[in-house]
């Protein structure tokens, strides 16, 4: 067997292709049509236990996508009910800095489109710019700063998914953003809100990189994301982002940074986010 490879290049105008087989696979194991998708971050995974009946499809298992060498992603597309709502959910992801192209990391938010949800709800974990946000503060995304450096759309573009010059003034709409924020006051959590930090990753970042981003207007940094958003806004899907910070971003605590304190803080909110992420599901219209 010929081994995948990652870097390729996948072109806007080769999507409608790889969409195609990827929907023939997931058909082949389920009918189910989510009205929504959710992509679950580092250490978030035990969301999709709530899950009801659930088909499970690992990454390997499906045309062109590798399994994640991430921890903390189990790489499984789940398509099932959460709270009574048909939902598709993402096990973890692909990241750029897994040596992944754009097109390739995106490929599972388009793929939740295609098979029909409206929205998708983008979570991750994230280092905190903003020194008000302590580790465990569950933060609504209402913006975002690419500096990835990269870009799904590079190249000819697929005008039946979406525009050559897709719109980016409204990524993470103020409707969804309230109803989070309604959903958090019925869940008794409390929700921040601010400007999410896309880099590429795999490194944390310098006290002096903390210090530009939040002089940039960042409120928390983290290494996803980004790409995702553009690729969903690009097909017309709407976004809803939340941001875990895990932890203080480098230079605040005087400590090294290290990725179980990240999953382990994950842990111990990923309650608290479900909470608010099945309210705010159960109520979309």
């Amino acid at each position: 067997m010929t081994e995948l490879d990652r870097s390729r290049p996948i072109l806007p105008a080769e999507q409608p292709a790889h969409l195609a087989a990827l929907e023939t696979a997931v058909r082949a194991r389920t009918s189910l049509v989510p009205r929504v998708g959710i992509v679950l971050g580092s250490g978030l995974g035990s969301l999709a236990d709530e899950l009801t009946d659930p088909v499970a499809i690992p990454f390997g298992d499906l045309p062109g996508w590798p399994s994640p060498t991430a921890p903390g992603h189990l790489g499984r597309l789940l398509l099932g009910h959460f709270d009574g709502v048909p939902v598709a959910m993402l096990q973890g992801r692909l990241h750029a800095y897994e040596g992944n192209d754009p097109g390739l990391v995106v490929q599972p938010v388009l793929l939740m489109g295609r098979l029909g949800a409206r929205t998708v709800i983008l979570t991750n974990a994230a280092g905190g710019l903003n020194p008000g946000f302590a580790a465990g503060t569950l933060m609504v995304i209402a913006d975002h700063i690419n500096l990835t450096g990269r870009t799904p759309l590079l190249g000819p573009n697929a005008d039946e998914i979406g525009p050559r010059f897709p719109d980016l003034t409204h990524v993470y709409a103020s409707v969804h953003r309230q109803r989070l924020h309604a959903a958090a006051r019925a869940e008794g959590a409390s929700l921040e809100e601010g400007i999410y930090v896309g880099l590429l990753g795999p490194t944390y970042e310098t006290p002096a990189e903390v210090r530009m981003l939040r002089g940039l207007g960042g409120d928390a940094v983290g290494m996803s994301t980004v790409l995702e958003a553009i690729a969903c806004r690009w097909a017309g899907i709407e976004v809803v982002g939340i941001s875990l910070i895990t932890n203080p971003g480098a230079g605040y605590s005087g400590e090294p940074l290290n990725h179980e304190e990240v999953l382990a803080a994950a842990a111990a909110a990923g309650p608290r986010l479900a909470r608010v992420i099945r309210h705010f599901v159960r109520e979309l219209p």
